[in-house]
């Protein structure tokens, strides 16, 4: 049986630099952090002073209240963002076609805000003032299961949990729902609200956040003087479909999904294999999934984290794979400019990718100011680049050794 072609044809986001993707992108193109001091939280709390939070987020256009009440602020980011992408893509879900229209959406953490709440209660007044709606509030899956319940999406409803991966495992994974012709549209992409007292704690007992107090140059990929990630929030949504109903429908195609990798390092809970092993052959197997070269590829959105085994290895990854068209390929981290959003980092990043190939704009690392000889690739350092792009290769790396990586190409 042959494989269906799958396309994107809607967009949703609320992210640390806009709540919906045309700012974000505009944002995101002009080189725009999102990131400023923490506060959500007391950050004398914390040894690391910065975050990338949303901003004058307003879930009650997309939500009715008395469900927003239910909805932890992880699974509140997924509902507006999946509105907004289902509106993009003008699919109305109806009796007729709603068996046909799944559902996939990760996350890493899931309702953390909840649990700490939730607990508190438990400590001071015992089980009874615990809510009812504790549970579904909690568990990761919610927000897949609150945005099929909301849109009436009734046909494959599932969750990916691999933590960074979360997102782009959960658009692959969806991808191939479309492939093989189990349904007819995906709403599919990553979430995560981790800005809490717990996450900020455990990051922070990690060493894993930057100690800048500066916040405009906290994130820095790449750079030699990188020294943690900057905790980020949101969600990236896409609506893929299959090339039959979109064209079928008379729909909008941004662009095209050709391929998916997914690997495990088997290495260690947190570090990633040595020499970026594992993300090699995620690309490796994107790209032969895709029917592709290697030179085919103009343009890796990377996962880029601003951390120094993250960074290293997976630009050592990249010349593994690319051999001598790694010193032509344009590289870069949008998390220079969004923090690192963990499980939503796959959405939101597919969501920039498709725009990257839609608009012939590259976005640019910023925050790129001392090279590093062992991260010697070209990172579109701090200015935006109007090149033609044909194929984007995304990548997303998790803790547990997770490695994921999307194909995207312009839809001809």
């Amino acid at each position: 049986m042959t494989n269906k072609r799958v396309v994107i044809t809607g967009l949703g986001a609320v992210a640390p630099v806009g709540n919906e993707v045309p700012e974000i992108w505009e944002n995101i193109t002009a080189g725009k952090s999102g990131i400023d001091y923490l506060t959500r939280l007391d950050r004398e709390a914390f040894p690391a002073q910065v975050s990338a939070e949303v901003k004058d987020f307003d879930p009650s256009s997309w939500i009715e209240k008395r469900d927003i009440r239910k909805m932890d602020l992880f699974t509140q980011y997924a509902v507006v963002a999946s509105q907004m992408a289902v509106k993009d893509a003008g699919l109305e879900i109806n009796d007729k076609n709603a068996d046909r229209v799944g559902v996939w959406i990760g996350s890493g953490i899931g309702g953390m805000q909840t649990y700490e709440e939730q607990f508190a209660k438990f400590q001071a007044k015992g089980y009874k003032r615990v809510s009812p709606f504790f549970v579904p509030m909690l568990i990761p899956d919610m927000a897949a299961g609150q945005v099929s319940i909301q849109l009436g999406a009734k046909g494959m409803n599932s969750c990916t949990v691999t933590a960074c991966a979360s997102g782009a495992n959960s658009i692959g994974d969806a991808f191939k729902v479309l492939q093989r012709g189990d349904a007819d549209a995906m709403i599919t992409g990553g979430t995560e609200a981790p800005i809490t007292n717990m996450a900020m704690a455990g990051f922070s007992s990690m060493k894993a956040l930057s100690l800048s107090d500066d916040p405009a140059h906290a994130s820095r990929p790449f750079d030699k003087n990188r020294n943690g990630f900057v905790m980020g929030e949101g969600a990236g949504i896409l609506v893929l479909e299959t090339l039959d109903s979109a064209l079928k429908r008379g729909a909008t195609i941004y662009a095209e999904i050709v391929g998916y990798g997914s690997t495990g390092d088997a290495y260690h809970i947190s570090a990633p294999a040595e020499e970026g092993e594992g993300a090699a052959r995620a690309m490796q197997q994107a790209i032969h999934d895709a029917e592709l070269d290697t030179k085919d590829v103009d343009y890796i959105n990377a996962h880029g984290t601003s951390t120094e085994l993250n960074d290293k290895y997976e630009t050592t990854a990249i010349k593994q794979v690319f051999g001598d068209h790694a010193n032509s390929l344009a590289v870069s981290s949008t998390k220079s400019m969004t923090g690192h959003l963990l499980g939503a980092a796959g959405g939101l990043e597919a969501v920039i990718s498709v725009k990257t190939i839609q608009d012939g704009i590259i976005p640019p690392t910023i925050n790129y100011e001392t090279p590093d000889p062992e991260c010697d690739l070209d990172y579109v350092p701090n200015e935006a680049r109007h090149q033609n792009v044909d194929v984007v290769l995304s990548n997303s790396l998790g803790f547990g050794g997770h490695n994921a990586s999307l194909v995207f190409k312009k839809y001809v």
